[in-house]
C-alpha cells in the first residue's frame, strides 16, 4: 500500500502513453501535476472520473496543472479510451505495474466480501519542484477537478 506521504519527493517514472510516446516525470519539471491512478479504461467509475477531468480540463490548465492518468491497461486500450471519450490528457500504460508499484497504489481490495488484488484509485498532486502536496485516497469522481482546484487554492 501507499507509503508515500505529503512532502515526499514524487518517485520518478517512465512509461508509454496512448500514442506510444515515452514520457517521464522529468518531462513535467516546473509544472504542477495531477497524477491520477485508476483501475481500468472504459469502466463506469473510471469513465466518470476521466470525464470530470476532461470537462474541467480548461480550469485545470488555467490553474497551471498538467494531467496524467495511469492504469494497468496497455497503450492500445488507452488510445481507444481517449478517442471514445475525447480525453485531452496523457494516459500512461503500466501493465507491468512499474509506476503503480513505485506509488504504492496496488493492493488488496474487497468487493462484496470477495478479496482480490487491484489498483486503488488514488490521485497525487505534485508541485513544480516534484514534491507531493496532496494525496487523494478516495477521490470524489464526479467532482474531482473541483476537489483538486479547491485544495490547491486553500492550502498551497
Amino acid at each position: 500500500m501507499i507509503t508515500l506521504k505529503v512532502g515526499d519527493k514524487a518517485p520518478d517514472f517512465k512509461g508509454k502513453d496512448q500514442n506510444n510516446d515515452v514520457l517521464d516525470l522529468k518531462s513535467f519539471k516546473g509544472k504542477k501535476l495531477v497524477l491520477f491512478f485508476y483501475p481500468e479504461d472504459d469502466t463506469p467509475t473510471c469513465t466518470i472520473q476521466a470525464c470530470n477531468l476532461r470537462d474541467n480540463h480548461s480550469l485545470l490548465k488555467k490553474e497551471g496543472f498538467e494531467v496524467i492518468g495511469v492504469s494497468p491497461n496497455d497503450s492500445e486500450s488507452h488510445k481507444k479510451f481517449e478517442q471514445k471519450f475525447d480525453l485531452p490528457f496523457t494516459l500512461l500504460a503500466d501493465p507491468q505495474h512499474k509506476i503503480i508499484d513505485k506509488y504504492g497504489v496496488w493492493g488488496e481490495k474487497n468487493l462484496y466480501g470477495r478479496k482480490y488484488m487491484g489498483l486503488h484509485r488514488t490521485t497525487f498532486l505534485i508541485d513544480e519542484k516534484g514534491i507531493i502536496q496532496k494525496i487523494f485516497l478516495k477521490p470524489t469522481n464526479k467532482k474531482h477537478a473541483e476537489q483538486i482546484v479547491k485544495f490547491w487554492k486553500e492550502n498551497i
